[in-house]
C-alpha cells in the first residue's frame, strides 16, 4: 500500500451506515480544514482505504460486513493510518478484539464532540509523521482556550462558528476546545447537556439537526426511553440564550428536530 502525497490536506474516511451520523460528522470536520470521504458499507471502506487516508472513523455495524473484518484486512493489506471504532457496542470484549485487529483507538457511541475531535487529531498527527502530507488542521475551535476577557475590552473567545460579522452585543461565540460560551461579552454557564446541544447545532447552524443525531451524540449513554429529556434541556438552553440577548434561535422543526438560525428581530 503506497503512502499519502506529501503536502495533501489531512484525509478522514468516515464508515458509517446511519446518514444522520455520518453527515454531522463529515460537516464538522470539513469545516475544521480535513478532507473527507464518506462511504456506507464494508467493501466501499477497504477501496477507500486503499487510497490511504490518513485516519479512518470506522462503525462495526456495517450492512455488508463486520467493521472488525474492516479493521483486520485493512491492516493485513499494509494500511499504517490511524483507526478509530466508532460503536454503540459497549462490551468489552468488541474493544479488544478491535485493538487486537489493529484499531488505534476505540470510542464508544454517543461520544462528546470535543473528545472526538481531539482524537481525531492525535491520529491524524500521528498519520502525517506515517504517512507524510500535511499536519492536522488547527481550526479556530481547537485553538488552545484563550483567557477570559477583560471587562473593559474583552478580545474576545476561538469560535467554533460564528455568523459572518458576528461581533455585536448579542454574537453567540461557542469554543468546543475550551467548552465555553459567550453571548457579545458575557459567558453563559451552561449544564454539560446544554454545551453539548448547543454545540452541535452550532456547528450545523442553519441545518437541521435530528433529535436522533442529537440523543446518540450528546447523552452520554443509550437512550431507550422518552426523548423528554431533550426537549426539557433544549427548553433551558432557549430561557440562557434569550435572557443574554442572544441574536440567534432555536427553532423547533416539528417531527425532526432542530435548527440554529440567526435571529432577524434581535436589536442591532
Amino acid at each position: 500500500m503506497t503512502t499519502a502525497t506529501p503536502g495533501t490536506p489531512t484525509t478522514v474516511l468516515i464508515v458509517e451506515d446511519d446518514e444522520d451520523i455520518a453527515l454531522t460528522l463529515k460537516r464538522m470536520l470539513e469545516r475544521q480544514g480535513y478532507a473527507v470521504t464518506w462511504v456506507t458499507t464494508g467493501a466501499d471502506a477497504l477501496d477507500a482505504i486503499r487510497a490511504v487516508p490518513h485516519v479512518v472513523l470506522l462503525d462495526l455495524g456495517l450492512p455488508d460486513m463486520d467493521g472488525l473484518d474492516v479493521c483486520r484486512q485493512a491492516r493485513e493489506e499494509g494500511y499504517d493510518g490511524g483507526i478509530m471504532i466508532l460503536t454503540a457496542r459497549s462490551d468489552e470484549l468488541d474493544r479488544v478484539v478491535g485493538l487486537d485487529y489493529g484499531a488505534d483507538d476505540y470510542l464508544p457511541k454517543p461520544f462528546p464532540i470535543a473528545e472526538m475531535q481531539a482524537r481525531v487529531r492525535a491520529l491524524a498527527r500521528r498519520a502525517a509523521r506515517t504517512l507524510g502530507g500535511a499536519p492536522a488542521p488547527t481550526g479556530a475551535d481547537e485553538a488552545a482556550a484563550p483567557p477570559p476577557p477583560a471587562p473593559s475590552a474583552p478580545s474576545g473567545p476561538s469560535t467554533g462558528h460564528a455568523a459572518p460579522g458576528a461581533t455585536g452585543a448579542g454574537a453567540l461565540r461557542v469554543n468546543t476546545a475550551a467548552r465555553r460560551v459567550w453571548v457579545g461579552e458575557q459567558e453563559l454557564t451552561l449544564t454539560t447537556k446544554e454545551f453539548g446541544v448547543l454545540a452541535l447545532l452550532d456547528a450545523e447552524r442553519g441545518s437541521v439537526v435530528t433529535r436522533e443525531t442529537l440523543m446518540a451524540t450528546v447523552w452520554d449513554e443509550n437512550w431507550f426511553g422518552s426523548t423528554k429529556t431533550l426537549d426539557v434541556t433544549m427548553g433551558r438552553l432557549r430561557a440562557k440564550l434569550e435572557d443574554a440577548g442572544a441574536d440567534v434561535e432555536v427553532v423547533t422543526v416539528r417531527g425532526v428536530g432542530f435548527r440554529l438560525e440567526d435571529d432577524t428581530c434581535a436589536p442591532d
